[in-house]
């Protein structure tokens, strides 16, 4: 900007200090008008991002209240069935439980002997499937946690190798525009200027002319329309009454519009003010450069969940994107059997303890 208005300043108008002003009022200017711009639409994305939130939870929760309502329906007509079976059960054994007692007891001596068993291979089977299922699960959350990670160091370092490039283009692009910019705004200044003159001069000529019209119609009304005197008066009356309604109206609109564009500015300067104390405590105890990447990569990221996106991008940026080197080997996930007497129990390391139970609620197992 200060580059394209260079003719102007070079031409002895503006002095060395109103130059010095224009620059740092303009740098000030733009640099509040991008942070107001991130405000605005880091606001507009946390508007966008609760809406759509409330939309899935209330779809969520009217296809769960819909599949349990059926899963209750089915399941209570199924144990209306079991009692009217049993019902109908019993009234057959007491009819004939006399004539085949003995039958029976023995028949039902073999198939508890064979429910045992069955149950005692189904338990084998379920403790072989839920020690499976916890391999399976902790190999899929540890495959996960290292994507994770890899992902973010990823990140770091492409921004940081981009740097050097982006600022190079930053610059060509700054040269050339100036250039163009400067040209055309000569070219445009000239043609504005010869545009201006001309029009100076034939407003001047017009003002000439009302003012003879004006002192011929004024000698006119004061000669001949005398008699119109009190008619003029009452429209003029008229008219100042009309123009009065009109500037009410449009101060109160004008009142209106400026309320509600001040509750925004303080709503996104408060956003701003929140953003770089927060920054500021997170960035404060970076270097130089890593500050300047750590910024790059929260700068997307909304207000409330600056912190945590901080912790997530730290350990990447400390190492420039580079994998951190494990300090201890891998460790492996074992189980033990303790033998009771009566049947085979787990016991599981003390830190995996949680994980364990977590991961069987979710695969289903009791």
């Amino acid at each position: 900007m200060l580059e394209a208005i260079k003719p102007l300043i070079d031409s002895g108008i503006v002095n060395e200090d109103t130059k010095q002003a224009i620059a740092e009022a303009w740098e000030a200017k733009l640099v509040e008008t991008r942070e107001q711009v991130r405000a605005e639409l880091r606001e507009e994305f946390a508007r966008n991002y609760e809406h759509d939130k409330s939309v899935m939870v209330e779809a969520l929760d009217k296809m769960v209240t819909e599949t349990l309502t059926q899963e209750l329906k089915e399941f209570a007509d199924d144990k209306r069935k079991l009692v009217e079976d049993r019902v109908a059960f019993k009234k057959h054994a007491l009819n004939t439980g006399r004539k085949f007692n003995s039958f029976l007891t023995t028949k039902l001596s073999e198939e508890i002997q064979e429910l045992r068993n069955d149950r005692k291979a189904q338990n084998l089977s379920m403790a072989k499937l839920d020690r499976f299922v916890i391999k399976a699960l902790a190999e899929e959350i540890q495959e996960f946690a290292t994507d994770k990670k890899d992902l973010a160091e990823t990140k770091v370092r492409l921004l940081t190798t981009a740097q050097s490039t982006l600022e190079s283009l930053q610059k060509k692009f700054v040269t050339q525009s100036a250039a163009i910019v400067k040209e055309s705004v000569i070219k445009n200044l000239k043609t504005e200027l010869t545009q201006f003159k001309k029009d100076i001069k034939e407003a001047r000529e017009n003002m000439f002319g009302r003012r003879l019209f004006e002192a011929f119609a004024g000698e006119f009304a004061v000669t001949h329309l005398n008699e119109n005197a009190e008619i003029s008066k009452l429209q003029k009356v008229v008219a100042d009454k009309e123009a009065i309604i009109s500037e009410s109206k449009k101060q109160v609109a004008e009142k209106t519009r400026l309320v509600e564009s001040k509750e925004a500015e303080i709503r996104v300067a408060r956003d701003i003010a929140e953003r770089q104390k927060i920054t500021a405590e997170l960035l404060g105890t970076l270097t130089k450069d890593k500050a300047k990447v750590m910024t790059e990569l929260l700068e997307g990221v909304q207000t409330p969940k600056l912190k945590s996106a901080f912790d997530k991008y730290l350990p990447a940026v400390l190492t420039n994107g580079k994998p951190a080197q494990p300090a201890v080997s891998k460790q492996v996930l074992s189980e033990s059997l303790v033998v009771t007497g009566d049947k085979a129990v787990r016991a599981a390391p003390d830190q995996y303890d949680n994980n364990v139970i977590d991961l069987r609620r979710l695969a289903g197992l009791k």
